[in-house]
């Protein structure tokens, strides 16, 4: 595998020239927000499964990704989401009932049952609205960095997606227009391993996915998905970076998609339980737990 910043080590402590010193109530608000996606995770799948909710995306094994990248943004910056980041708009404040009520589809759902669940908007949280067709939040997310650079505005928006969009021409686009126009916006990539049943391996054929920023002339840079605070330092200094004019970074989380890619999916069906395994014995809530432990909180 090829190396990937880490802050957090394996027995709890930190890397020194790379931890961004978190005060207890930051820390402990990060190890919440984590807990608080896996916990809805697990129910909205089990309700799924009882009639309750239509569908449900989960996001099992990547809350380091999300959360830590949600929390590194400030309250003026944008965040464009694809499907599986409830933990970032729960982040940016969006109420825990609010978003429920958006995945059953009731009477005080925001969007009044006018789109799928899983589909959260945020307005006060600057929270775009979901985008189901793969890749396609991307070119909304570099058009909303244009506009703030042609309105003089010191922001940054932050845009999630996961390894397989890397394969639309969406992607594409977005990453040719942020080079050239050196919009304020962060590209994260949330290498999950696995779009849908296809593998990471038959996605792409260059060593990562960080490194396709080169070729849009500016940088990635590749980190432990599993690793809240390494997601979080490379987020909030790319996020500075373009806040100050210097145009769009792109951060590849590799992490895991340890639950199935939807309620409608059996990933039994085409990958081996040895690897889901492997990357559980790294599970990120686990690995914050020890850091937390380990600096006496």
């Amino acid at each position: 595998m090829v190396d990937a910043l880490r802050v957090i080590r394996d027995d709890g402590s930190t890397d020194p020239r790379l931890d961004p010193k978190f005060s207890e109530d930051e820390a402990i608000a990060m190890y919440r927000g984590m807990s608080l996606q896996r916990i809805l995770d697990n129910r909205m799948l089990a309700l799924q499964r009882q009639g309750r909710i239509g569908f449900y995306g989960p996001s099992l094994g990547q809350e380091a990704a999300i959360v830590g990248a949600a929390m590194a943004m400030g309250p003026e910056d944008w965040i464009v989401p694809q499907y599986r980041e409830p933990g970032a708009a729960l982040v940016r404040g969006m109420p825990l009932k609010e978003l429920l009520c958006q995945l059953m589809g009731n009477a005080e759902d925001p969007v009044k049952g006018h789109q799928m669940p899983c589909h959260y908007v945020y307005r006060k949280g600057n929270y775009l609205s979901i985008s189901s067709p793969v890749g396609t939040q991307l070119p909304h997310a570099v058009g909303i960095g244009w506009a703030m650079k042609l309105r003089g505005e010191k922001k940054a928006v932050l845009v999630f997606f996961g390894d397989g969009a890397t394969s639309t021409g969406d992607f594409h686009a977005a990453m040719n227009f942020a080079g050239v126009f050196r919009t304020p916006t962060v590209f994260l990539c949330n290498n999950n391993q696995w779009a849908i049943s296809v593998p990471v391996a038959k996605q792409t054929a260059s060593a990562t996915l960080a490194e396709k920023a080169n070729a849009y002339g500016f940088d990635g840079i590749r980190v432990d998905g599993m690793d809240a605070l390494a997601v979080y330092r490379a987020t909030r200094d790319a996020a500075r970076n373009a806040r100050e004019g210097l145009g769009p970074m792109m951060v590849e989380a590799v992490t895991y998609r340890i639950g199935p890619h939807s309620s409608s999916d059996d990933p039994s069906r085409y990958r081996d339980e040895a690897e889901v395994a492997a990357w559980q014995a790294r599970d990120p809530l686990l690995r914050f737990r020890r850091y937390l432990e380990h600096a006496g909180w």
